[in-house]
């Protein structure tokens, strides 16, 4: 209970502020531009740290540290909405987004060490259904709460939910010992900065355009830090995070297929609204309504995902899911390429992609956190890291096309392509069936 509970207010807390933004500017009388730096305060620490924060885990207790968080995002939440100006808020929403770094991996390594054969898969499948309720929670709530009491009481959901969270962690969660594994700082300054500059430059590539020299500069260091961290991990007694760990077949395939699914999940929550308000004048209330089968899919579909994963095994799973999920992106890509909006089949395909996910997701994280990588909280971390990267690239993709050109179609045709390649992805590597575990 308590750890799907953290995961629905660590989702909460990363999307409430986005429907309020307009409200949240005007009360504060600062730009756009100024007021972005709310959203961007959280994510960029948030993803960056997922690593470190996972071997952070390790080294002091998941439990200790899933409580240290919760104390903390719940503190962050409650100085956000008595935050009087921009600067204050802007610090609050990155205590926010370290908090919630620290969540992430520590849940997973908590279900892991709790569950193990089908009991784990039932309980990943709960977590990615909390995690999907809040993403359909979110907009709803955060657009409710800042009508009715303005945009700071967005942020009191988060503060009471991580206080009740943090009454039943000390309840209900057994303690788990520390582990005496020592930081190797090279490494883990190394992987950070690699995730800093490439979160960075995809979020810069969708700003100012592929062609800027400010992103080829970004994306050329992002991947010669990342291959000074291969050879330092390589040549280090006692690595941060081993590079032979994360090329196990398992892991990658995993990291693969979540990536891919979150590629498509956040090229079609921006580029479908745009869609149907820009292109075809929908209302905001038509179209939030029919965003909502995106994550209504996920929560409804997860235990059906867990099920299959149990008698089908997770391999079947993953792919099936990559396969709903591929039809969805392509039956987007070709209805938005029509001169009429056809909003039945456009809910269709929202419900389609939701759906895709909903059975991908649960068995990436399974294989994730069988793998060996995953037996380490930084990998959990990077897991998660790339979960988050593809969202970010998804996005990023579908602002940088649409923005140059509205070829909608192409925004989804795109994401077809990368379902296909996590798909292809799945086939590679050994089939640890053999092993008698339903994994990826």
């Amino acid at each position: 209970m308590p750890l799907l509970l953290a995961t629905f207010t660590a989702t909460l807390a990363s999307n409430i502020v986005n429907v309020p933004m307009p409200l949240l500017i005007g009360d504060l009388d600062v730009s756009l531009a100024a007021g972005s730096l709310v959203i961007t305060a959280f994510t960029l620490p948030f993803a960056v740290l997922l690593p470190i924060a996972g071997w952070l885990g390790d080294r002091v207790g998941h439990r200790r540290l899933f409580c240290l968080a919760l104390l903390v995002l719940g503190a962050g939440s409650a100085a956000a909405a008595a935050a009087p100006a921009l600067p204050l808020l802007v610090a609050c929403r990155v205590v926010q987004g370290v908090a919630t770094a620290a969540i992430l991996p520590t849940v997973m390594a908590l279900i892991s060490e709790g569950a193990d054969g089908p009991r784990r898969g039932r309980a990943l499948a709960a977590w990615a259904a909390a995690n999907g309720l809040g993403q359909a929670a979110s907009p709803a709530l955060g657009g409710v709460l800042a009508a009715w009491f303005g945009w700071r009481a967005v942020f009191w959901p988060v503060a009471l939910l991580s206080l009740a969270g943090l009454v039943l962690a000390f309840a209900l969660l057994p303690k788990s010992r520390p582990r005496a594994i020592p930081l190797e700082w090279a490494g883990a300054t190394l992987l950070t900065l690699t995730s800093f500059l490439a979160l960075g430059t995809m979020s810069a590539a969708a700003a100012v355009g592929t062609r800027s020299p400010a992103v080829w500069a970004g994306a050329f260091l992002a991947v010669l830090t990342l291959v000074v961290f291969v050879v330092v991990e390589r040549r280090h007694a006692e690595p941060f995070l081993p590079p032979r760990l994360v090329v196990e077949s398992r892991y990658l395939r995993s990291c693969l297929a979540v990536s891919a699914q979150m590629f498509c999940l956040g090229a079609t929550l921006l580029a479908m609204p745009l869609y149907l308000i820009g292109e075809h004048g929908v209302s905001a209330q038509a179209t939030g309504a029919m965003m909502l089968g995106v994550p209504l899919a996920m929560v409804v579909l997860a235990p059906v995902a867990g099920v299959t994963l149990e008698r089908a095994g997770a391999r079947f799973a993953l792919r099936l899911g990559l396969v709903i999920l591929i039809a969805g992106q392509v039956l987007s890509a070709v209805v938005l390429s029509t001169a009429e909006p056809h909003l039945p089949l456009l809910m269709g395909a929202l419900v389609t992609v939701g759906a895709g996910i909903a059975f991908v997701q649960t068995p990436a994280a399974i294989g994730a956190t069988r793998s060996r990588a995953g037996r380490l909280g930084a990998g959990l971390g990077l897991f998660n890291l790339t979960r988050f990267g593809g969202a970010v690239l998804g996005t990023a993709w579908a602002a940088g096309v649409i923005d140059r050109a509205p070829a909608f179609g192409l925004v989804f045709l795109a994401g077809a392509a990368v379902a296909v390649a996590g798909l292809l992805g799945s086939f590679a590597g050994p089939d640890p069936a053999a092993d008698g575990e339903q994994t990826v």
